[in-house]
This record gives structure tokens, sequence and C-alpha cells, in this order.
């Protein structure tokens, strides 16, 4: 099932690529006639008496055009279905297979390694996917004479495809060893049975006095055992569905387990909102190159985040932690996150100074969005060609809008520049250069994400310890059932709302919308400071949050342990006198959570 699961996941990887094989070259300037070169003319400050630049874009809101592109995005969504059905085999397979075959010494090292392995994954792919974001996205038919476009331009698509290609390779090949297993292990399952044989021969006689009254009571024992995990084999799928919502709700009324299932939502949704938007916030606010954005999460984020799980395994084993420290180390870990996440509001860098976006010349925006030093101009109402004026730091969406009526090449030892002349709009008319204006605060960008390393390193300090108080507070049958219902809220609570929500939020701070056949298609400029505000503001509501959670979870286990402790030293008396009746065979149960 694992090798099937693994075929699935290479085939949604090789669907995913297929959209850039069956669509159109990609156009950087829309605008351009298909008989010019891109970047050319259709930029440039022209007479209105020349033909308007938006009517060769209209050719593209045909419904032929739409269906098409809905048809893309079909494709898409059909291979990201297959991609999630085939990684679900991996995870509960593979850790059964693992804890059924393998010693029960060598067990955990195995599972801590597969959970290693498997959070540096998404690391490795960040890594990947910052070399193919450095090609072109058409680098198997580019256009003659090559591109204008340098890395830093906003318009630069990278080859986002190539990573699928790559990825869907390497799992193919992975899936292969899978089908060679045995129906058995037979090694580890002699050595089993040695040891058992071992462990009968050695206790038998030191049992034979001590055991002698359980044998009486064998229905007793199988009764206890007797749980949900026994049953469900004979049970119908329907039988299974009228008795789950009964389990679910006995299960739910553990008053830690549902606290420290909602602290794991809280957890979740914010790393559900990191893991989807981190790299755009950092090229907008930062103004750095998706490359870049997507390196630095792989060589940061993900390392601390495998550093926090292990750290957290190691303490509790260490430190010998029960409940009331599992949640004292989970409230701690939580409060020191919220502690670090402070200073983000405030490492950023503010929006620059747009032409007729940031500052309106006009009291209508709407009539007139940009200055009047261009009338005389036909400018594209859907262009993007962004220009920049290095003296006064003013970016302007085309070199028409700047007023620009040439462009001028200059080339230099390893690369060219662009530069437009004769602008109107610019002061005393001060050649611009081609681009977007750089950031006078990109150097923020590696302290910004250090802190947000250390925060999640800190977060999944409550990795281990939280599912310590999942395992240790639900009956011992009923372990499994409890996991899956975990994982089943952080998927429908967490997984599943939160990139919608973190992406409506960062909407709302968009200031200027390209439109596509009349419709809003993409943000071409956001106000950084509201973004930041609103991103950062998201992220510290879901770790308050998990605070709260794991403080109410700290005082239960706290007035639980009070609990016991007073019924213990109650019952102490007569616990006395029941061993000196019955001898030293019978043990106090211990207080369970």
């Amino acid at each position: 099932m694992i090798g099937y699961g693994a075929i699935l996941v290479a085939l949604a990887g090789l669907l995913m690529t297929l959209p850039h094989f069956i669509s159109e070259p990609y156009r950087y300037d829309s605008t351009s006639p298909e008989d010019m070169p891109q970047d050319f003319k259709a930029s440039l400050c022209l007479p209105t008496t020349s033909a308007p630049a938006s009517a060769p874009s209209n050719g593209n809101c045909s419904s032929y055009t739409e269906t098409q592109h809905l048809s893309v995005v079909g494709i898409m969504f059909v291979a990201q279905t297959l991609l999630g059905v085939g990684g679900v085999p991996i995870q509960p397979f593979g850790i059964s297979y693992i804890d059924d075959f393998a010693h029960n010494s060598n067990s955990p090292l195995y599972l801590g390694i597969l959970f290693a392995v498997t959070m540096m994954g998404p690391g490795l792919a960040f890594g990947l996917g910052s070399l193919m974001l450095r090609l072109y996205v058409d680098i198997n038919q580019m256009p003659e004479g090559g591109i204008s476009l340098t890395i830093k331009d906003p318009r630069w698509v990278g080859a986002w495809w190539l990573g699928f290609l790559i990825a869907a390779g390497a799992v193919a090949l992975a899936a292969i060893p899978y089908f060679f297993f045995p129906k058995e292990m037979p090694k580890e399952k002699r050595e089993l049975q040695f040891r058992r044989k071992v462990l009968a021969v050695t206790d038998s006689p030191a049992r034979k006095g001590k055991d002698s009254p359980s044998k009486q009571s064998p229905g007793e024992s199988t009764k206890k055992q007797d749980g949900l995990v026994q049953i469900a084999p004979n049970l119908t799928v329907i039988q299974f569905i009228k008795v789950f919502p009964r389990v679910l709700l006995q299960t739910l009324r553990h008053p830690i387990f549902l606290l420290v299932v909602l602290s794991q939502v809280c957890l979740s949704s914010m790393a559900a909102g990191m893991a989807t938007f981190l790299p755009k916030f950092l090229e907008r606010q930062f103004s750095i190159t998706a490359s870049y954005a997507n390196l630095l999460i792989g060589c940061l984020s993900f390392p601390s985040v495998i550093v926090g799980i292990v750290v957290g395994g190691v303490l509790v084993k260490r430190l010998h932690l029960g409940p009331v420290g599992c949640g004292a180390l989970c409230l701690l870990g939580m409060l020191l996150c919220l502690f670090f996440s402070l200073p983000l509001f405030f490492i950023g860098c503010s929006s620059h100074q747009i032409a007729g976006i940031t500052h309106q010349t006009s009291a209508h925006p709407g009539l007139e969005l940009f200055p009047s030093c261009m009338e005389a101009c036909s400018c594209p109402s859907d262009g993007f060609n962004p220009v920049c004026d290095p003296s006064t730091r003013v970016e302007y969406i085309t070199p028409c809008h700047a007023g620009c009526s040439s462009r001028v090449v200059q080339d230099a030892l390893d690369k060219s520049q662009v530069f437009y002349t004769n602008c109107s709009c610019v002061v005393e008319g001060n050649p611009v250069l081609a681009g977007s204006c750089d950031s006078t605060c990109s150097h923020l960008v590696v302290p910004f994400l250090l802190l947000v390393s250390l925060g999640s390193a800190l977060a999944c300090l409550t990795h281990t310890p939280s599912f310590m108080l999942i395992l240790r507070g639900v009956k011992k049958e009923d372990k499994t059932l409890a996991v899956g219902i975990q994982f089943m809220f952080l998927r429908i609570l967490a997984w599943m709302p939160s990139p919608v929500i973190h992406g409506s939020a960062i909407d709302t701070t968009c200031v200027h919308w390209a439109l596509s056949c009349g419709r809003r298609a993409v943000c071409r400029y956001y106000n950084n400071d509201l973004l930041r505000n609103r991103f950062i503001g998201l992220q510290f509501f879901f770790k308050t949050g998990s605070v709260i959670c794991f403080a109410l979870v700290l005082a239960v286990l706290r007035q639980q342990d009070k609990e016991a402790r007073t019924k213990e030293s109650r019952s102490s008396p007569a616990v006395e006198q029941q061993l000196l009746v019955s001898g030293p065979g019978k043990k106090p149960e211990d207080s369970r959570v």
C-alpha cells in the first residue's frame, strides 16, 4: 500500500507539470502585440492617436480562453487531490510496520528517524524550489532573441514546474523497494519469540505464587481489554458509522484531550499560514526574490523545527516528566514563543512611493489615477512594466505612466541595464531604471527570519509533551482512535481554513489590483505596514490561543493531581491494612490524568 501510494504521488507530480506543457508561453508584457518584441514600444508613451494598447489583450477574454484556464486549474486540483490521497499510507502504515517488526528497544529510534526525515522533506523542497525559481519558466521554449527580464523583476516567473518533475522522479524511484519487502520479517520475529521464551522460563518460578489468584478470572481481564479496538474488526461499516459519534463524544469528554487538541489546532493554524504565505510575505515586505526567500526558509525555519521537536523529546525523556511536567513545558515553550514574536511587528519595510497609487493627485482617484503629465500618452490600463526613479525613489507602473518616450540599453560586463529617457513625469526629466525600486531595509530579512525560526523551535518544544498528554489522557484501548480524532480535527479546523483566513487577510492590504477581463486578477502593490501587522497579528492570535489552552491544561492537571493526593492520603490507612492482609502482591493504582 505504501508503494502504491508513492506511485500515486509520482503520478500526481507529473500531472502538476502538465499545465505548463499544454499552455501557451508566458508573455510578461501582455500589452505587446504578437509581432512586436515584448517590453519594447508597447510600454512607451505614444500619442493618443495611436491604436489603444489594451486592444490586443481583449482577445484573451473570450469564453474559449476562460474555459481553457478553468481546465488547467481543474488539472491542478485533481493533481493536488491525488497527492493528498497518495501521501496517506506512509504515516499510519509506516509507523505500524516499524512498531510491529522492529525490536522494542529500536522502535523509538526508528520512529524518531522517520519523523526527523519527514520534517527534513519540506526544507529540502524549499531549497530545490529556490534553485528552480532562478530559471525562467519557459526554459524549454525560450523566445527568439531571449528575454530582457532579470530575476529581480516583479514580472519574472521561475520554472515552478521543474521541481515537481524532479520530485516525482525521486518518489517513483523510492517506491520501487516497497514492492520487494517480504510478507513477514522472519529475523525480527524469531528474535522476539526467543526473547519471549527466555522471559517465560525466567519469570515462571516467580509468578507461580503471585499469579495464581488471577488465573481464576480470565474473563474479567478479557472484558477489561475489550475496547473499541477489539470490537471494530467485527463491525460492519454501517455499524461502525453508528457507533462512531458516541465514541467521539466519549473521547471529547476528556478535558485534557480536548484542550490539548484545541491548542494543537491553534499551532497548526499558525504553521499552515506560515508555510503557505511566508515566502510571499518576505518577497513583498523586504523586496527580495522568490528564490532567495525560499532558500532562507529552507535553511533556517525547517532546521529549527527539527531541533525543537528533538529537544522537546529529549527533555521529556531526561527529566522523566509526568503529566504536570509536560503541561508546564508546553506552557513555558509557548510563552517564550509569544514573547519572541513581539519584535516581529516592528521589523519590516514601509511601502515606497508609487506614482498615482500611494499619493493620489486628484480628489477623484477613479477618474484620474495618474498625474496629468501623461495625459498625452495612450497608456495601457492593464500594463505592468515597473520603472524606478533612483533620485527620488518613486516607482511608476510602466514607462508610459512616467511619460517616457524612448528606451536605452547599456551593456555591462555581466549583464545589460535598461533605461527609459525623455520622461515628462520625472523630476528634471531624469532617466528611469527598469524594474521596481530596491528596498532600503532588505538586510532586515535575516534578523526577521531568525526570530521566526526561534519562535518555531520554541513552539515545536510542545510537540512531544502534548502528544504524551493525549496518550496518557485516554484509555489504553482508545489511544489509536484518539490519535485519529486528533489528526481529523487538525485537518478540518486548522489546515483547511487557515490558508483561506491568511489569504483573505493579506488581500485586504492590497492597494492596487491588476485587472483581467474586467475582474481583479493579482495584487501588484500592498501596504507593507498593514500587511505586516495583519499577517503577524494573525500569527500572534493563534499563539495566544495556544497559550490559553495550555494554561487551562496545566490548571486542570494540578487540580486532578491535588484531588488524587487528597484521596490517597484519606485512603492510606485502609491501603496499609489491605496490604497487611493480602500481602505485598497487590499495589495501589497509580493516579491517572
